[in-house]
């Protein structure tokens, strides 16, 4: 097992650690952004508005179960850090019970509550039916998602971020391959999209849980192990369910917002799959170095190394800002180009509420870096409700003003999209407010929230 970042130059080990969760994530943006590409250019503007919007749906969905594996990913971390491999195998058997639990009762209620959902997101008559036809599979997905998710935080929690992006890799190729053949070689419609999803999501999912069972003999946990306390169990809820809170209540609010874009039509709904798409592989990047930074932080603050918390958090700042002015300037400069990879030339209308929709959020990519590097900076030295209060108070005001101020004609639309970043900033100077104020509290060992 290898993987030690209390150790060694800290940027240089952080970020050689953060560059292939960067790669690995962006390769699972490929899943349904292979399908958003091929359904654009072959199926026409409601069956993408369909799956733009199917894609938001499971964003929500799927992020209760990366915020169960995330917050469980920071219990195994600051356990490696403290060099306790049984206490962090108990923790492994105690929160794959529980996830492989609630994943379970996840994928039966969406099922269940499908027509509920589609009246919900306020879907137009014309797109409906390619959405629920997209949904009925792509729902049988979830399972492969918590496999992946739950054995990649694993595996990263000790350092390990190399074996995800190899099995994203992977699928991600397999996904595109799967997508051309049933969606132009099957004629198999939306329903073929998402059955390459799907598959390609299992053969990550079971690839990645066999893999770690029998490469890492480290991680392997023994009968011993299966033992379920209640000290245990009490300390993964206490980091999963609030890491969990925090990411539902993120997507929840952009599930929210995605319901009032529907109100505008299919061509508002096309441009928001497409620019989204766009909007979600520019700052994914420094979502990932946050999530890496967090991992840094919560080995570090296990083996208690005060100065490199620190430096690292320093080091850190910097690299985020400077990568999200260069992504800024980017996507404002590209915004037709890219569009027009998901959307045919022909579409102007779609293109120009886009461009619009890229030119107004993706100016402030600053605030929702700064954001990231919070989300895990606070998980890591177990404070996740603290987490959960920044995403309340930048999702809160996110669908307040969106509702608000597209009412008003002067904005429309536009009211919508300058409501994210307002949303970013706000979140922003609480964070930074209760660090300033509190700091000295947090790098307290005898205040640490895991015993």
């Amino acid at each position: 097992m290898k993987g030690d970042l209390t150790q060694g130059p800290v940027m240089k080990t952080m970020l050689w650690f953060a560059v292939p969760m960067i790669l690995g994530n962006l390769l699972q943006q490929c899943y349904n952004v292979a399908d958003t590409l091929i359904v654009g250019q072959f199926l026409g503007a409601n069956p993408l508005a369909a799956v733009g919007s199917s894609y938001t749906l499971m964003t929500f969905l799927t992020s209760i179960l990366l915020g169960l594996c995330m917050g469980s990913g920071a219990v195994f971390s600051i356990r490696f850090g403290q060099n306790d491999l049984d206490g962090m195998k108990e923790g492994m058997c105690a929160s794959f019970v529980l996830i492989a639990v609630l994943t379970a009762v996840l994928t039966g209620a969406s099922f269940a509550c499908l027509e509920w959902i589609l009246r919900f997101q306020q879907v137009p008559p014309e797109v409906i039916g390619y959405m629920r036809e997209y949904l009925l599979v792509i729902f049988c997905g979830i399972p492969a998602t918590f496999l992946y998710n739950y054995f990649a935080s694993l595996l990263r929690s000790v350092g390990n971020s190399v074996v995800p992006l190899v099995f994203l890799a992977v699928s991600a190729i397999l996904n595109i391959g799967l997508d051309l053949w049933f969606v132009v070689g099957l004629n198999r419609g939306v329903a073929g999209a998402a059955e390459a999803t799907v598959i390609s999501q299992y053969v990550s999912g079971i690839g990645i849980a066999l893999y770690t069972w029998f490469g890492f003999s480290d991680l392997r946990v023994k009968r011993r192990h299966f033992r379920i306390r209640w000290v245990c169990i009490k300390e993964i809820t206490g980091f999963s369910a609030l890491t969990c809170v925090q990411q539902s209540v993120m997507n929840l609010g952009i599930l929210m917002v995605q319901g009032l874009v529907n109100s505008f039509g299919p061509t508002v709904m096309a441009a928001f799959a497409a620019a989204v798409k766009i909007d979600s592989f520019a700052y994914m990047p420094v979502q990932d170095f946050g999530n890496a930074f967090s991992v840094f932080i919560a080995q570090n603050y296990g083996a208690r190394q005060d100065q490199r918390i620190r430096r690292g958090l320093r080091g850190a700042v910097v690299t985020a800002m400077v990568f999200c002015l260069v992504i800024s300037a980017g996507v404002w400069v590209l915004a037709r180009p890219l569009l027009l990879i998901f959307v045919k030339p022909e579409e102007t209308a779609i293109i120009a509420a886009g461009i619009q929709y890229l030119h107004i959020e993706g100016a402030f990519y600053c605030g929702i870096g700064c954001l990231f590097l919070l989300y895990g900076l606070y998980r890591a030295l177990g404070r996740p409700g603290v987490s959960v209060v920044l995403t309340v108070i930048s999702l809160g005001t996110r669908v307040a003003l969106a509702y608000l101020l597209s009412a008003v004609p002067a904005f429309g639309v536009a009211g919508i999209w300058w409501s994210v970043p307002i949303g970013w900033f706000l979140a922003d100077a609480a964070g930074l407010l209760y660090y300033r104020l509190r700091r000295r509290h947090l790098f307290s060992w005898q205040a640490a929230a895991v015993q």
